[in-house]
């Protein structure tokens, strides 16, 4: 396809060029093993040209006019609505998403962009009061620099615009770093939208690589100031351990093992089609989806029997089917490691109310019941079609399973009562959590971000303020100081 050849080159200080190292990533639709494009990999000396280009282009944009930096961003999304279709083809190809999620891909794309047009004009400064006479204290907000953005696979043209434009806005320049299955839509599609809407040559860099190519290089490269990880919970751990060795602040969003929780008075059908949504999304490849569905007893039966006679609705096939629910999962590996989680699963003991088999790629909807209360999979984040119906007797057990893993990212209570429901997620060690709603959300001016394993810091809003600024104090004495010698 000549839209993925076009763009399969490395973006550095304004020039797509190849990529110097001695090997190439493969970008391959999941679906059909179709190879989309080959890039030759950028090593770690492409990784330092990219941060000093980005340096050297971050000290004129930070003085650029904020109304000025917005007009960027205006013009980049008018480009994303005249590019819709194209996009959207290219996230059915590339990562295999259906067309429900590419809709929903985009949708936030285009909500995290109006937002970052408002955000270049939002930071402000304060001036504090001194107990030292004639001194005025003035704080200032100021770009951290330089960022680096390493972006996941499952929503990639989204997770890096959501910190590659909030980012810019705010002054600072960027190297994007896209997941090495997705680098055209979390990649170069990103740089070539920016670079179409008049951004600077310099602001934002791709480089295209592998850890097995360039090791630690752009994290511990000693330009960026702030690395924006979106990724599993081990290689954060990694991020996290580097970045603090060389005094960077890390913003990281990792993995999750989120419940649903439907109590005795919910509307049961209602649970049932946010969970079986929050579950089967985008194949279940969503750090927000509903790992486990917790369901008090009292209507577990009517629960379950709904629940597994709707998700034997969902189509699983070809992504590019407009009627497809459940697509590929990204690679043969992730397939692979699914469906023996699941086999292992039945093997120890589970009960298979849907046991679905792998045919490629495809992974067929899986609803386990039944599990021990120490069986591993509880514990772990499932990046497959794969639910857990496990029930509880009462509020304070509900809790108690719900807080019980290393994870805290989002969550839903189903209540009759709001206020319930309401008292009950404040119990629920997460930094996200829905009453009466679905698992999977995020909005452009809400705090974005988890607990425990599930992340440090906040993304959107003026959370974004706080991530990619750092606050500066200038004090001005306007009188003469007293000194002691």
């Amino acid at each position: 396809m000549s839209f993925f050849t076009d763009l399969a080159l490395q973006y550095i200080d304004g020039e797509w060029r190849p990529g110097s190292g001695s090997w190439d990533i493969i970008d391959f639709n999941p679906y059909d093993g179709e190879k989309l494009a080959s890039i030759a990999v950028a090593t770690a000396d492409e990784v330092d040209l990219a941060y000093r280009a980005a340096d050297r282009a971050q000290r004129a944009w930070a003085e650029t006019n904020p109304y000025a930096r917005r007009a960027v961003f205006e013009r980049a999304l008018r480009i994303i609505e005249d590019r819709e279709q194209e996009i959207t083809e290219a996230i059915i190809a590339e990562l295999g998403g259906t067309h429900l999620k590419a809709a929903f891909e985009l949708h936030l794309a285009k909500e995290f962009l109006r937002e970052a047009v408002h955000l270049a004009l939002r930071p402000e400064g304060r001036i504090l009061p001194s107990p030292v006479d004639g001194k005025e204290n003035r704080v200032y907000r100021v770009p951290v620099g330089v960022v680096g953005v390493i972006s996941p696979f499952n929503f990639p043209f989204l997770l890096s615009l959501k910190s590659v434009a909030p980012a810019l806005a705010l002054g600072n320049a960027v190297v994007l770093k896209p997941h090495q299955n997705t680098p055209i839509c979390g990649g170069s599609l990103v740089a070539k939208v920016f670079e179409d809407a008049g951004l600077p040559a310099g602001l934002l860099n791709v480089v295209i690589t592998d850890i097995a190519e360039i090791g630690d290089a752009l994290i511990a490269h000693p330009i960026p100031k702030a690395i924006s990880f979106t990724g599993s919970d081990k290689v954060g751990r990694h991020v996290a351990t580097v970045c603090a060795a060389n005094f960077k602040h890390a913003i990281l969003e990792l993995g999750g093992n989120s419940a649903l929780i439907v109590l005795d008075d919910a509307d049961i059908d209602y649970a049932v089609d946010a969970a079986v949504f929050s579950r089967y999304v985008h194949q279940g490849q969503v750090c927000m989806a509903a790992n486990r569905i917790l369901v008090d007893r009292s209507v577990e039966k009517e629960f379950t029997e709904k629940f597994v006679a709707k998700v034997r609705t969902l189509k699983v096939g070809d992504p590019a089917d407009p009627t497809t629910h459940i697509g590929p999962l990204i690679n043969a590996s992730q397939a692979e490691a699914v469906s023996s989680l699941v086999d292992q699963t039945v093997e120890a003991g589970a009960t298979a109310l849907l046991h679905g088999g792998a045919d490629g790629n495809l992974v067929s909807p899986s609803v386990l019941s039944g599990l021990s209360a120490d069986a591993p999979i509880l514990s772990q984040e499932i990046f497959g079609p794969v639910a857990l119906i496990v029930p509880f007797e009462g509020e304070e057990e509900a809790v108690r399973i719900a807080n019980d893993t290393p994870y805290g990212l989002s969550g839903a209570v189903h209540t009759g009562d709001v206020e319930r429901g309401v008292r009950l997620a404040k119990r629920i060690d997460t930094g996200m959590i829905h009453i009466n709603d679905g698992t999977v959300h995020d909005e452009p001016i809400v705090p974005f971000g988890g607990e425990k394993q599930s992340g440090l810091g906040r993304l959107n809003g003026d959370s974004m303020i706080d991530s990619f600024t750092r606050q500066k104090w200038i004090s001005v004495q306007h009188g003469r100081s007293r000194f002691p010698f």
